[in-house]
């Protein structure tokens, strides 16, 4: 197949200074959770980005001295962490693109827990968070420091072999950008005071940068615009666009968005694709260089109409590169209904915030490229002629038929109901996770092109059904369902009092329940599900208590980057918020809550309680048929597996993974071996 010429103009190739990009996609600088810790299988990962498409394809950000690190970030100290870079440089290069690194010093921001150097800031405050962590006021040496260290991480990037050395000044973690932030410098010399002294530091990096790499390299800024703080910030309408008119045409290339990560990630239950553009639209504007901005785009009409408005030279992506790395390749070969659309759920941001190598709901091979040897568009063929059934056409049986079906096993994908894509069909009609329908969609679109499955609706399998099934594996993908006792981290044992007024779980919600107010619901899953539960009845009309052990709703969400949203939502709306507080027990008409800190109790009035705590596998299948082993090798089934939910319910991302996995490792052999590579790093010398 070929392109749509409608898209000629996205492969239009673009000068970045003395480079040259061979169309007009471009990973931006995003982190993995890999980090130095992971250099072979991040680098491996950037490579496979390279291949499928895109022209750019940016390093995360790289600390450049002890004085401003992160633990879990790559790192250009000195010349003897130039060969871990330069295997990044080396894979991007090799399928013909661009290889970037954004350099920088994080000031404030970080407290140095490895390195044990005092961090610096513009003027002296404590470190960002709740560290007991001060950081000192710089003082005209400091900033010829930074200088000198940036100058030469740009030198030791070049020699590592980079074609685009970035200059960082975005999402309020470096320090050009705390020096240009009224609320973080309040000097009185040349780097403090007006806007022109507040970005001095700025010019002088970029001159610096230049003049030592700029003869081979490309200098990109990556600013953000806009802090959507108000007069507190920086805004694209007042200091924003001011400092891009100050600076325009001194990079090479502009990088724009706006900050912090809370902000430039929204996720998709807070903003629609594009989201970013009301705030950097006006940068293309002001300079002739190129721009290059991100909104979470995944339509390519979209991505052509910014380029043709003369918005973006470049269309800029982390999340949807990660959920799909071969984006760019599939609309060059006319295969645009092949991409896998990024969903906004921010599980990749989560696996770096954990300091893990990050995962992706749409892509499970995310991280595994070199650890597993998992490649996002090639699976190897089947290993076995065998028959697979897999039961229940969840997000887990999806992808393992998927991926079954790819490799050429035939496969008969049997669900009970008629609806298809379990929990994710159900909670995508929660508020604000429609885009997550896209996980089914999109396999569901792959499946109607293999031959070699079928489907089959309205099909609820008994054991006797898969003994005359015909096959010779069964993987049992029947999910799970959230239990009604209170059972869950908090709680060992049932909740007292559970037959005194009527208690749901989110399954009931999502069946179309409406409980009788006033409702409780106990959050002790600290997901999305307790928030977006109390939201649904609260836009319902209900009055809603969200009760919940932890120190804020929906705690987990803090590593996805919207718990302050989430809460900040539920108190707009009217609910009441009860942070620290157990349900301890239920009685008519009242439920008795109690302090996670004094157990001190009190009750408050409660006319139903939803239950959302922890889910059970529906994995009474499995159990019937591991039962029969007679049966089943007289079937000639030689393997029963639980997949997804019904072997330990989890993330959707990790119902994907172990689908994929299962339909990857169907036919190798049983072994005691780890089952992954790992980076081995050589013990120095005593």
């Amino acid at each position: 197949m070929s392109r749509d010429p409608r898209f000629d103009p996205l492969f239009e190739p673009i000068r970045i200074g003395p480079k040259v990009a061979r169309n007009r996609f471009f990973q931006v600088p995003h982190c993995t959770g890999m980090g130095r810790w992971w250099p072979t299988a991040s680098a491996v990962m950037r490579g496979v980005k390279a291949e499928g498409g895109w022209a750019v394809v940016s390093t995360e950000q790289c600390d450049i001295h002890p004085t401003g690190n992160v633990m879990r970030q790559i790192r250009l100290w000195d010349e003897q962490d130039i060969p871990a870079l330069a295997r990044t440089a080396e894979l991007i290069q090799a399928h013909g693109s661009l290889a970037a690194i954004e350099l920088v010093h994080n000031g404030y921001k970080m407290a140095n827990l490895e390195s044990r150097e005092i961090p610096m800031a513009p003027s002296a405050r404590p470190v960002y968070g709740i560290l007991p962590v001060a950081a000192r006021a710089m003082d005209r040496s400091d900033i010829k420091a930074v200088r000198r260290w940036h100058r030469q991480a740009a030198l030791n990037a070049r020699k590592a072999g980079f074609d685009i050395v970035y200059v960082y000044a975005g999402h309020d973690l470096a320090l050009p950008m705390h020096f240009l932030a009224r609320r973080h410098n309040q000097r009185t010399d040349e780097y403090g005071g007006s806007l022109a002294n507040r970005a001095r530091l700025l010019r002088e990096l970029l001159e610096d940068t230049h003049d030592a790499v700029g003869d081979r390299c490309a200098v990109a800024l990556r600013l953000a615009v806009d802090e959507l703080l108000g007069p507190d910030g920086i805004t694209s309408e007042g200091e924003g666009r001011e400092i891009v008119a100050m600076v325009a045409e001194m990079p090479d290339l502009w990088d724009v968005n706006v900050s912090a990560g809370e902000n430039d990630s929204l996720t998709a239950r807070f903003g629609d694709e594009g989201f970013q553009e009301p705030y950097t639209s006006f940068v293309k504007s002001l300079t002739s260089k190129p721009v290059v901005g991100v909104g979470r785009y995944t339509s390519p009409d979209r991505m052509l109409a910014l380029v043709k408005k003369g918005v973006l030279d470049f269309i800029g992506a982390a999340r949807p590169s990660i959920a799909d790395p071969f984006l760019p390749r599939k609309i060059e070969e006319g295969r645009i209904e092949d991409i896998r659309e990024c969903i906004g759920c921010n599980i990749c941001v989560a696996g770096n915030n954990l300091s893990s190598p990050m995962r992706c709901t749409q892509n499970p091979t995310m991280s595994e490229e070199w650890r597993r040897d998992w490649h996002p568009e090639r699976v190897p063929p089947r290993g076995r002629d065998e028959k697979v059934l897999v039961v229940g056409a969840g997000p887990a049986g999806l992808e393992a038929a998927r991926t079954l079906g790819q490799r050429g096993y035939r496969v008969m994908l049997a669900e009970a109901g008629r609806d298809l894509g379990g929990r994710v069909a159900r909670e995508c009609r929660l508020p604000g996770l429609a885009a997550w329908r896209r996980v089914t969609d999109w396999r569901l679109g792959q499946l109607a092109k293999l031959a070699n499955v079928e489907l089959f609706r309205e099909s609820r399998m008994t054991a006797e059904d898969v003994l005359q099934a015909e096959c010779d594996v069964a993987a049992i993908a029947t999910g799970a369902r959230w239990r009604a006792d209170g059972v869950g981290r908090r709680h060992s044992f049932a909740i007292d009092g559970l037959g005194l007024m009527p208690v749901l779980t989110p399954d009931d919600i999502m069946d179309g329940a409406l409980p009788p107010g006033p409702v409780l619901v106990y959050d002790d899953d600290h997901y999305y599900m307790g928030g977006v539960v109390a939201e649904a009845l609260r836009r319902a009309g209900l009055a809603i208590t969200l009760v919940t052990p932890e120190s804020m709703a929906s705690a987990f969400t803090q590593f996805t980057l919207e718990q302050a949203r989430i809460q900040g939502r539920l108190i707009e709306l009217g609910v009441a918020v009860l942070t620290a507080t157990d349900l301890v027990a239920l009685h008519k008409g009242e439920a008795e809550i109690a302090c996670v800190y004094t157990s001190r109790t009190r009750r408050i009035e409660a006319g139903s309680v939803v239950m959302v705590t922890t889910q059970t596998p529906e994995d009474s299948l499995y159990m019937a048929l591991m039962e029969k082993p007679d049966a089943l090798a007289a079937a000639g089934i030689r393997r029963v597996a639980r997949i997804g939910d019904a072997l330990a319910p989890g993330l959707i991302a990790a119902a994907v993974w172990s689908g994929h996995r299962f339909g990857r490792e169907i036919d190798r052999q049983e072994s005691d071996a780890v089952g992954f590579r790992r980076e081995n790093v050589e013990l120095a010398a005593l």
